[in-house]
């Protein structure tokens, strides 16, 4: 797969990441977005390491979208335990 296909299934990703997980989130569309491409780079490569599954095979490989969605729903849990409540704070 190319870059251009991470990217894409990584936005993809991260709108399903919000579908799943609604809330306000500190970093808006901009963060959700990059934290969905980020995630789906971490559950692609989980998934070649631990799960022996290929990823360089098939965009279409459901396996694959999974393991980008739950990297997705995992940083972006991540983000909000971290970040969430920044604004509220003095």
């Amino acid at each position: 797969m190319s870059i251009v296909s991470w990217i894409v299934l990584g936005l993809i990703a991260g709108v399903v990441a919000k579908v799943l997980l609604p809330g306000r989130d500190p970093g808006g569309l901009l963060g959700t977005t990059l934290i969905g491409i980020a995630g789906a780079f971490i559950g692609g490569w989980l998934s070649s390491e631990y799960l022996d599954r290929p990823i360089d095979k098939d965009f279409y490989d459901p396996a694959l979208w999974v393991a980008a969605v739950a990297g997705s729903l995992i940083l972006l849990i991540a983000y909000r335990i971290l970040f969430g409540h920044s604004r509220d704070r003095r």
